[in-house]
């Protein structure tokens, strides 16, 4: 994990310039894969500074990680990246602990705002995978909302296939880019 991380960090700023750049890409496996015509929501995110309760910065007494859990290494709430499978918005098991991890500390600090960035892979429309990006951003909302979250500290955002984190034409890569980004405003 750390090592896929690592390769995130780096790989973030080349695909933040290649981003604007688009192509028109054709589907191969022949799916119907026409837009939903959903409407997106697009939400520019607040200016909200994360406050961690006083009970989560206090010092443990085992003396373990003190401060903030958002900063915690060995926190569920550090992993903020949950992947889809190929077209789908269901949530996978996997996933499910560290969605309820962020659900319930949304739900202990009222104050804390988060967006929610669905994303997809190159294959299909620009419409299709902006809406299947929204879906799955939308899917984590309800999950995180189950655990007390508030869906008024919660923003859907989707940019469907315009910021893929890997830049290459095969399923590896295709399924780096089949995610949502769970963002903390001020992080």
């Amino acid at each position: 994990m750390k090592a896929l991380s690592k390769f995130l960090v780096m790989l973030v700023p080349v695909a933040l310039m290649f981003g604007c750049a688009s192509t028109d890409k054709a589907v191969s496996d022949g799916d119907d894969m026409a837009a939903t015509g959903a409407e997106t929501e697009v939400v520019t995110p607040s200016v909200m500074p994360a406050m961690p309760s006083a009970e989560t910065t206090a010092a443990p007494e085992d003396g373990g990680f003190r401060g903030d859990p958002l900063a915690d290494p060995d926190s569920l709430l550090s992993k903020r990246v949950v992947y889809f499978e190929f077209d789908r918005s269901e949530i996978k098991e996997e996933y499910r602990q560290v969605i309820e991890a962020h659900g319930r500390y949304l739900a202990e600090n009222p104050g804390v705002r988060v967006t929610l960035e669905g994303h997809a892979d190159e294959r299909g429309t620009r419409e299709y995978n902006v809406a299947l990006g929204e879906r799955r951003a939308k899917s984590v909302r309800r999950f995180m909302s189950v655990q007390g979250a508030s869906f008024s500290q919660m923003d859907v955002v989707s940019y469907g296939e315009e910021r893929p984190v890997s830049l290459g034409h095969g399923d590896e890569s295709w399924a780096l880019n089949r995610r949502v980004e769970i963002v903390y405003s001020g992080q």
